[in-house]
């Protein structure tokens, strides 16, 4: 193209160009956004289930576990892990947001998904705890000793995620992604958790704790 006085111009970027370009920033963000996210959500399920392990109090049955999750009327904070999982939450629902299907997105969502998340948070990080303790304490009575802090974490988080699901020792991730993922994006739609988290005990009381521990150990010699 030329300008008005004749020189020659750089020609506009088509709307598909700009397109590719803010997808290809939506997706770095994205990406940036997830990374964070799940190095935050890691250290807080360590965090939250080294402080249960700590302790020598257990849950020692699933209407245990139900009973204390329905009668807490607040849970623990903890401002400064429970903050790095808000502030790296926020901007990857945003990002979702953006590139939803549907136009008619509700802003004033993406707007108050801090407080939302927040909630999601805490109350997730109770139920993975309490889920924990019930966990610790089936291992423990099998064992008759103390239970793998990594085997409890591993069997607390696949349970709190599937509980229609065997854990699987041989997978040797803690589905952070997924633990992630349920976190906030069900804090930023208001879902909620209790009643995965009821099944997860269920789940958890049903565990053959002993043959677990077997398992793990044998693997980790």
């Amino acid at each position: 193209m030329t300008t008005a006085d004749g020189q020659p111009g750089i020609a506009p970027r088509s709307l598909r160009d700009r397109a590719k370009s803010a997808g290809k920033r939506g997706g770095v963000e994205a990406r940036e956004a997830s990374d964070a996210l799940l190095e935050a959500v890691g250290a807080l399920a360590d965090h939250a289930v080294d402080r249960v392990l700590l302790t020598g109090e257990r849950v020692t049955s699933a209407a245990e576990g139900k009973r204390l999750l329905a009668g807490e009327a607040e849970t623990e904070a903890r401002a400064d892990k429970l903050q790095r999982v808000v502030v790296a939450a926020v901007p990857l629902v945003r990002v979702l947001a953006r590139g939803a299907r549907f136009t008619r997105v509700p802003w004033v969502m993406v707007a108050s998904s801090a407080v939302s998340i927040g909630v999601a948070v805490r109350v997730g990080v109770r139920e993975l705890q309490v889920l924990a303790s019930l966990v610790a304490h089936r291992l423990e009575q099998a064992a008759d000793g103390p239970a793998d802090p990594e085997l409890v974490k591993k069997l607390a988080i696949d349970l709190y995620l599937n509980p229609k699901r065997t854990p699987d020792l041989d997978d040797d991730g803690l589905r952070l992604l997924r633990l992630s993922r349920k976190w906030a994006l069900r804090g930023a739609f208001s879902r909620n958790t209790s009643k995965q988290a009821a099944k997860a005990l269920d789940a958890a009381e049903r565990l053959d704790a002993a043959a677990l521990a077997a398992r793990w150990a044998a693997a980790s010699r």
